[in-house]
């Protein structure tokens, strides 16, 4: 295991070789300079190599049309900050809104086309400069880019004689819109269109799950900085702080090592708040003798990490929230285990919620036996979630986990997290448990990538081992 200074020196990953970096000299507006479109670790060929791949899993009488992200209205003149849709960054590295990418397999004119926004200085100089379609082939690796506009007379020229669409379809009513337009132009002009429809998912979806090395660098980064993060919030915590301070801490050593968005809100829940799931208010103080919940992980490069740590307040556990914790850590530890290739997906919840089970027997907050309890599920109101789910572009990463009734076989590049948690929220659904248990929730998470002959843990610089837990909030 390494030390926690030499695993974070992967947060200083020397990538910038394979920046692709294209010149926006501009002749009309005065703006000079280079712009990194595709920042390290990624490259041109990276991208080509996923669209190549797409094709080939579609066949050459399909056409792939991907719609990008459009801006999204927060309040007033006021948009969210913009983020990229996932599966056409997958297939681009570019972050422009209001796109389009078109595979067609085969294609003698070329093969991927991508419709985006023209050049408007007017515009540029209040959102910034954009790409445009004249430098969008060399600087993409697209075979031509057209602007918007022009995507009414060409499109419907690379649809024709195609067997099949494959794209999503009820997820974006305008891109729908457009889509429909361009088969409507077609059987205007007595042209073939595509018969049939299919849903991108399928394909696309499978690809996304088994990581390159580029990405798995990305997910490094992000781990190691999320890392930090955490170790951070630690170090910071006491009693008479509030929530979103943590949480401040938490962002900033995120920006500060150029992940500028949290992967997901930032979860920072004290005593009885850890037992919401997604409690994102973060907004009370911390106590003496509570526990903190921290759910919290960047976005680098898109690409995102996903780490649960819960500590004590005041740098100690008490011996009830220790024996609690251990048993966590050892449902943990176990399913991590379990997760080695040619596993199935299901052995990493299954296994969690066995050792569950049992440390709730041992801590005599289940009266049955092992058999019994683990048979009527007597655990499952304390467990509430799933054990494990996807990583990768998004935080719950697409990725089919069963085929019907068959748990998925885990293959060597998949990336998942690891999360057990038991939780004792004040209520109805503790009646009957001791009071000393009300109140507590604990969660520990750690993002694990499915290596040839085993596993390695991404988050392995984060500290959760009670001993090394309080060593750090202590400063050792």
């Amino acid at each position: 295991m390494p030390s926690h200074t030499e695993a974070l020196t992967r947060i200083g990953f020397a990538g910038s070789k394979r920046i692709r970096m294209v010149d926006f000299t501009s002749p009309h507006d005065g703006m000079r300079g280079k712009r990194a479109l595709i920042s390290p670790p990624f490259t041109i060929a990276e991208y080509a190599s996923r669209r190549e791949r797409l094709m080939a899993a579609i066949g050459p009488d399909s056409v792939a049309i991907v719609p990008s992200a459009s801006y999204v209205q927060r309040n007033s003149d006021v948009d969210f900050p913009f983020r990229q849709e996932s599966n056409f960054f997958y297939l681009t590295g570019f972050d422009e809104p209001d796109c389009v990418l078109i595979l067609t397999p085969g294609n003698s004119q070329g093969e991927t086309t991508l419709l985006l926004r023209p050049r408007d200085v007017r515009n540029e100089q209040w959102t910034g400069e954009r790409l445009g379609p004249d430098r969008a082939p060399q600087a993409l690796g697209v075979d031509q880019a057209l602007e918007n506009a022009a995507a009414t007379t060409r499109v419907p020229r690379l649809l024709d004689g195609r067997a099949e669409i494959h794209t999503f379809l009820g997820a974006n009513k305008q891109f729908e819109s457009r889509l429909f337009s361009w088969i409507d132009t077609l059987r205007s002009k007595r042209k073939q269109p595509p018969a049939r429809f299919c849903q991108l998912s399928e394909t696309l979806h499978e690809l996304r799950v088994v990581k390159t090395e580029l990405e798995i660098e990305a997910m490094q980064r992000a781990a190691d900085i999320s890392s930090e993060a955490h170790i951070r919030a630690m170090r910071m915590c006491r009693p008479g702080l509030f929530e979103y301070q943590l949480e401040g801490e938490i962002v900033r050593t995120f920006f500060e090592h150029g992940a500028r968005e949290p992967a997901y809100p930032s979860i920072v829940g004290a005593g009885a708040n850890a037992c919401v799931m997604h409690y994102i208010q973060n907004s009370d103080q911390l106590h003496d003798g509570d526990l903190v919940l921290i759910d919290a992980g960047c976005e680098f490069q898109h690409y995102a990490a996903d780490i649960t740590r819960t500590f004590p307040v005041n740098g100690r556990f008490s011996s009830r929230q220790r024996d609690l914790y251990q048993v966590v850590l050892h449902a943990q530890g176990a399913a991590i285990e379990a997760g080695q290739p040619g596993a199935k997906f299901s052995d990493l919840h299954d296994t969690s919620f066995r050792c569950l089970t049992q440390g709730l027997i041992d801590l005599g907050i289940l009266n049955a036996s092992f058999q019994e309890a683990v048979e009527k599920e007597l655990a499952k109101p304390f467990t509430v979630h799933g054990c494990s789910h996807f990583l990768g572009l998004d935080v719950h990463d697409v990725g089919a986990t069963k085929k019907g009734t068959l748990s998925r076989t885990l293959c060597e590049g998949m990336v998942f997290t690891v999360e057990p948690g038991l939780y004792f929220p004040p209520g109805p659904t503790c009646d009957g448990i001791d009071d000393g248990w009300k109140g507590l929730g604990i969660r520990i998470e750690d993002d694990i990538l499915i290596e040839a002959d085993g596993n390695r843990v991404l988050t392995v610089a984060c500290p959760k081992e009670p001993e090394a837990v309080e060593a750090t909030m202590h400063g050792d």
